[in-house]
Order: structure tokens, then C-alpha cells, then sequence
């Protein structure tokens, strides 16, 4: 095994979630500085402005062939093509700190808005939904969508994990070892939800 470190920015600007975009290329959030980069393994690292107090966080590949990000501290979500145009949506609900971020199979990318205890649905024309969970103070943290279009999500704030299934029915289920803090989820290859625990531990849950 070998492990190679890259510059990619400069130490302030916190580089804090990757994922690979359709170009094959590695896209990554850099929140404190305000800019998302890109890197193709064996090249140089660019990176492309935002407002610098925007906080991207998340990012993910769109159904659209372009990247998606959530601006946890603006209140918006941000697309961004291959060539570097960028788009922001804002929220509705101001102060609601969007956070996690995902694709579904329904053509739409789903986010939870970890300040104002709701998850948020947006179409790649921008029109946005928002869905109130039963517990504001939850603090819906990470999402993920299952091939069945049921959108996962951890509450960091309540130690639980939600599902809000497509016919908009919601439920959450709480966690046996109290206050474990959920934070990232991820479906398993055998098809049952994984979530990474404050107390060291993964939990795993079926559909």
C-alpha cells in the first residue's frame, strides 16, 4: 500500500467532502475558503470562486451531468457544469443550514437542512420541495436516496435514522445506544442502510 498527500489549497481553506464527477475528474469542496476544486489525478489542482462566506460543504453528481452542492451557510444550493458555470437556488426557509446532499432515481437531488429540521427535494430547473420532519431539533445530518427512491437520513441531533419513501410517507427509527450521534449513511451492497456512529460503531439498519 502507498498513500500520496496533494496540495490542493492553502492550509485555511479546509477542504471537506470529494466526490468523482462525470468528467472523471475529483471535485471537492474547500468550505472555509469559499471554492470548489478539481483535480485529475497526475495534474494540477484549479478551483472555481464562490461567495467566500457561502460554506459549500457537501457535493455530489447530478442526474444532470453536472455537480451539486449544498452553501450551508448562505442557504443555497449550488450547481456547478464540467467547464465551470455555476448556478445557486436559494432556500425558502431562511437559516436552514443545508448540509448532505444526494441524486435520487426520480431525476431530482435530495438535502437536509440540518438547522431548520427538514429535508429539502430540488429538480435540475430549480424548483425546490420542502418536507418538515416531526422533530425540528433533529438535525438531519447526512442523506442518501436507495434504488427503491426512499430517502435515508441520519438525525445527529436525535439519534435516529429517517426514511421519507415517494409517496411522501415519513418515519424515523431511533437508535438502541443513546446519544451515538449518526452522521454519514450510505446503502450496503446488501441492500441494508449503513451509519457511522459518534461511539465508534457502524449501525445497520434494513429497509
Amino acid at each position: 500500500m502507498s498513500i500520496e498527500e496533494r496540495t490542493v489549497a492553502d492550509p485555511t481553506a479546509g477542504p471537506y467532502a470529494l466526490t468523482t464527477g462525470p468528467d472523471g475528474a475529483l471535485w471537492f469542496t474547500l468550505v472555509r475558503g469559499g471554492r470548489l476544486g478539481r483535480l485529475v489525478p497526475g495534474g494540477e489542482p484549479t478551483s472555481h470562486r464562490l461567495d467566500p462566506d457561502c460554506g459549500p460543504t457537501v457535493i455530489t453528481p447530478g442526474p444532470d451531468g453536472a455537480l451539486w452542492f449544498t452553501e450551508y451557510r448562505a442557504d443555497r444550493i449550488g450547481r456547478i457544469t464540467t467547464d465551470g458555470v455555476i448556478g445557486e437556488f436559494a432556500l425558502p426557509t431562511p437559516g436552514c443550514g443545508p448540509f448532505g446532499i444526494a441524486a435520487g432515481p426520480d431525476g431530482a437531488l435530495w438535502f437536509t437542512e440540518i438547522a431548520a429540521g427538514q429535508i429539502g427535494r430540488i429538480t435540475p430547473d430549480g424548483r425546490i420541495t420542502e418536507f418538515p420532519l416531526p422533530d425540528r431539533t433533529a438535525r438531519p445530518h447526512a442523506v442518501t436516496v436507495d434504488d427503491d427512491g426512499t430517502v435515508w437520513f441520519t438525525e445527529w441531533g436525535g439519534n435516529r435514522v429517517g426514511a421519507l419513501t415517494p409517496d411522501g410517507s415519513l418515519t424515523v427509527h431511533d437508535l438502541p445506544t443513546p446519544r451515538s450521534e449518526p452522521h454519514g449513511i450510505a446503502v450496503g451492497p446488501d441492500g441494508a442502510l449503513w451509519t457511522a456512529l459518534e461511539t465508534g460503531a457502524l449501525a445497520r439498519i434494513t429497509t
